[in-house]
């Protein structure tokens, strides 16, 4: 049973238009990072060659970031009242990351594969600060962080092909 002072309570000091058009734009985020957690524990398990153990210990330490950068825009949006579906049928249909191959891959192989599917989602991380900017301007410090993380890991794994 609720109380009559709490059902009095506004979700958000935001107005429910800005907090709608912020989980317009992170909720896209939190869908491709879920992927990008999903494929890279994928990609972990599967990876093989000469690169094998930097690559196959690196990308559990980017499921892990992308896990918590997930969290994070997920937990602004919850914030503001509003729910993320990020079940794995919805992540499935909506993600725009690019599908990882199945089975064993050879290092350079995998690498290149996540960068492409980490490259998808800075696409989308950066639509959401650009949408952000004029709407709320910590929800836009929120992409920007999972932007500047990214850009990070990618060069990380970039490193492993690069001659």
């Amino acid at each position: 049973m609720t109380d009559a002072k709490t059902q009095t309570i506004p979700t958000t000091s935001l107005d429910p238009d800005v907090a709608a058009g912020v989980a317009q734009f992170l909720s896209p985020v939190v869908v491709n990072l879920q992927a990008l957690a999903v494929d890279g524990k994928q990609a972990h398990w599967h990876v093989r060659g000469a690169n094998f153990i930097g690559v196959h210990e690196f990308l559990d330490t980017f499921v892990a970031h992308v896990q918590g950068w997930a969290d994070l825009a997920a937990e602004r949006i919850v914030a503001l009242g509003l729910p993320v579906d990020a079940r794995i049928q919805s992540v499935a249909e909506k993600t725009t990351t690019p599908a990882l191959a199945d089975g064993f891959q050879q290092a350079d192989a995998t690498v290149a594969a996540v960068i492409a599917q980490i490259d998808a989602t800075l696409a989308v991380v950066r639509t959401a600060i650009e949408e952000l900017d004029e709407l709320d301007l910590p929800s836009q410090d929120v992409a920007i962080e999972i932007a500047n993380g990214l850009d990070k890991d990618r060069w990380f794994l970039f490193s492993h092909v690069a001659s």
